[in-house]
């Protein structure tokens, strides 16, 4: 066994510490899961919905206690509440379709004699492993469906987040949820990877950084397992010339300096068409020297620390890196007293002057920066959208809806956004390509990932 340790971004102090679980317990923890499972697969859909539907109420009257801890372990200001919001939108959606989703698939011409249908089935257990930027978002995306699906599910959460999985088990309980077929284990690396190298589960749903996926699909090599990755981003925005300038500004300086610009599909680089260059500049300038940087905990702070002082140094090193390269910095850093020049607390910064030989432009920041380029044309901008190994979504700020699709459509991107971004919709699947990972979570799509297919061809005599 080991430790777990979360140290809290607001002062460096630890907020909680825990043993992982000992071989035998996580064993047997699994084993339960899958006598569980085998039982919950025959209840109906419509049960299983119901039985989540607890769930979202259960974990909404916990919202007071959850708020300030969610802030103490990875730094989101307050203000902003917990992701309740939308964790309720995707409950809801995957909830109300999933008799639509789940329902037997006939084929459209028919063969007298013979009746043809194609069942969709649990794979059996989904192993969840969460990551801590949005903790209850990230993990909500695979368990809701996968139970309603008619899997069970075990939860590995983030360390930096480990109470949040104690969350949603505490509001499993609370339902009707037969026992063991949600579980939440503490898990070390070593842990998780003997899990999947060990074949005892039927389908990992992870989400993190690319290199952390790399070593995922290594454990299940050989193994079969479904695997389902959602990774790294360098997600791009293009500003065209007929696009609403204020809008624009507004909506993706909050695209990227939300949750302290830690999330997957946060706006990491801007391509501005040259004719309205200058006054984005000038805008996305302002914003991002009016936030307040300090402790998530004062309801004044609009941008909190980085959940991590190592992933703060990051940025701080890409940063460099472009101003020794030629960018020019805009945001006067010193009017920023939280910002020491290290630990947790980074403000926000915009540079120009940049380019594709920087680290800033072509790998993932995963904080409070943005990079700005001017661009000529539609082309020019498209070509420097797919400069990346990455490719989670893409926004394009418009007045032309034909000119976004003839856009998107060479894009390499899982999704387009017109006019807005860092948005998840649960009625689309949500998804990647290139190093960003594989497979999807959400939408009817998602139900697809959570099943396998059946098929059936019955003959009468």
């Amino acid at each position: 066994m080991s430790e777990i340790i979360c140290t809290s971004p607001i002062d460096g102090s630890i907020y909680h510490a825990r043993e992982t679980f000992a071989a035998a317990k996580i064993d047997a923890a699994i084993a339960a899961a899958r006598i569980a499972q085998k039982q919950w697969r025959e209840v109906d859909v419509a049960t299983r919905a119901k039985i989540v539907f607890e769930f979202k109420e259960a974990m909404l009257a916990m919202a007071p206690e959850v708020i300030p801890e969610i802030a103490w372990q990875m730094g989101r200001p307050v203000r902003y509440g917990g992701e309740f919001g939308p964790m309720v939108a995707r409950v809801d959606f995957m909830s109300k379709y999933a008799g639509e989703f789940l329902a037997p698939i006939i084929p459209p011409d028919e063969i007298a004699g013979i009746e043809r249908f194609i069942e969709r089935e649990p794979l059996g257990i989904v192993f969840t492993i969460a990551p801590w930027n949005y903790p209850y978002l990230t993990a909500v995306n695979s368990i809701i469906p996968a139970l309603i699906a008619g899997n069970a599910v075990i939860l590995k959460h983030a360390a930096q987040t480990i109470l949040v999985g104690d969350r949603f088990q505490a509001a499993f309980d609370k339902t009707g949820l037969p026992k063991n077929l949600f579980q939440t284990l503490t898990l070390s690396h070593d842990d998780t990877s003997r899990i999947i190298e060990s074949n005892l589960v039927d389908l990992v749903c992870f989400t993190g950084s690319t290199s952390a996926g790399q070593v995922i699909e290594r454990a299940g090599a050989g193994t079969f397992t479904n695997i389902g990755l959602e990774l790294g981003g360098k997600d791009p925005a293009y500003v065209r010339a007929d696009a609403n300038l204020e809008h624009a500004i507004e909506n993706l300086a909050d695209g990227a300096f939300y949750n302290s610009g830690q999330c997957c599909c946060g706006i990491e680089r801007i391509y501005v068409h040259e004719s309205l260059y200058d006054k984005f500049v000038d805008g996305i300038q302002a914003i991002a020297s009016s936030y307040i940087l300090g402790n998530p905990l004062d309801e004044a702070t609009t941008l909190g620390p980085m959940a991590q002082a190592k992933t703060a140094d990051i940025v701080r090193a890409q940063i460099s890196h472009a101003e020794s390269s030629g960018a020019r910095a805009l945001v006067d850093v010193a009017s920023f007293k939280a910002d020491l020049g290290h630990g947790n607390y980074l403000a926000p910064q915009v540079l120009v002057n940049v380019d594709h030989s920087m680290s800033l432009m072509r790998d993932e920041s995963f904080g409070p920066v943005v990079g700005i380029m001017k661009v000529s044309n539609d082309d020019e901008a498209i070509r420097l959208m797919n400069d990346s190994d990455y490719g989670l979504t893409a926004a394009i700020w418009t007045s032309d809806i034909d000119a976004a699709k003839r856009i998107g459509k060479q894009v390499e991107t899982g999704t387009v956004y017109m006019n807005r971004c860092d948005y998840l919709d649960p009625a689309l699947a949500w998804t990647g390509v290139k190093d960003t990972g594989r497979g999807a979570t959400l939408s009817r799509i998602g139900y697809e990932m959570l099943t396998r297919p059946k098929s059936y061809h019955l003959r009468r005599l």
